[in-house]
């Protein structure tokens, strides 16, 4: 299992520089670093902690075992949220749904944007790159209607200008210029109230 051990020296000093939001884009950007084939079947997953086969995955994908990494169980904390307030969410709506499934709930990119508002920070979305901050969430429409998510890391594009992206489309979790490359829907901040440690995955 791999391990942030850059990210756990710099919590350990006990830097200044250390944030919640430094931390979550050096899960991010350590995910860029596996091999994953874009699948996004439905299957069922042990619960709470679950996860799909770590070769298969999807853009909430990299999400979820971003936050992961860092002690944080997306899945726990959407199905617990959508149990209480289930009508909150659009599974009824989008999908015809009447309860909650913790084998999908989490993976799907209306679900997760509902979560991060409720219990993060909904931004402003805008067409100016100064506005997306390393550790935000942003999400996209793409082509045919399709909803998109990705972490904007610290890293700059040399010749854009704009804060480059850790997503996967299909290629794997990469690192891109693509933040107005779509339609942008959301811009969420989400860190957790309490502390947050590193584990190993």
């Amino acid at each position: 299992m791999r391990r942030l051990i850059l990210l756990a020296g710099i919590l350990l000093a006990g830097s200044s520089l250390a944030s919640f939001e430094q931390a979550l884009v050096a899960a991010a950007l350590e995910r860029t670093q596996h091999q994953v084939r874009y699948d996004g079947a439905y299957l069922a997953i042990d619960y709470p902690n679950g996860d799909v086969p770590a070769h298969l995955g999807v853009c909430t994908d990299v999400v979820i075992r971003t936050y992961r990494s860092l002690g944080i169980d997306l899945q726990q904390l959407v199905h617990e949220d959508m149990k209480a307030n289930f009508d909150a969410y659009p599974s009824r709506k989008i999908w015809g749904l009447s309860s909650t499934d913790t084998n999908i709930d989490h993976r799907r990119v209306p679900n997760l944007q509902v979560f991060f508002e409720r219990h993060g920070t909904r931004l402003a979305v805008s067409q100016s790159a100064q506005d997306y901050q390393p550790g935000d969430l942003v999400t996209w429409m793409l082509p045919g209607n399709l909803l998109h998510i990705g972490i904007v890391t610290e890293r700059i594009h040399p010749v854009s200008g704009r804060p480059m992206i850790v997503h996967y489309i299909g290629r794997g979790p990469v690192l891109e210029d693509m933040l107005f490359q779509y339609d942008v829907t959301g811009h969420y901040r989400y860190a957790p109230e309490t502390g947050f440690h590193e584990t190993s995955r």
